[in-house]
């Protein structure tokens, strides 16, 4: 939990946006690596909001390495990703 909170914590004060959730969290031989999802643009209906997917490398403590945006996608929009 102290992984996801940080991972959430740390990404919003570089982005200046609150994330809206963390969909993925696993451990690495050097700490965390998450998967934070953030709204970048916000539009009217809300299923047509821009969102993106942060991946975000965290040390033993939880402390941020590195983020990089992984993937952009309308709110409404179905990932047929498996």
């Amino acid at each position: 939990m102290r992984a996801m909170r940080n991972a959430s914590e740390q990404l919003a004060e570089l982005l200046g946006r609150v994330p809206e959730s963390v969909s993925a969290l696993k451990p690495t031989e050097e700490g965390w690596e998450a998967d934070v999802e953030v709204v970048e643009l916000e539009r009217v209906p809300e299923t047509t909001s821009v969102l993106a997917s942060y991946r975000v490398t965290l040390d033993e403590e939880g402390e941020l390495q590195s983020y990089q945006r992984v993937r952009r996608y309308t709110r409404g929009q179905i990932d047929r990703r498996p």
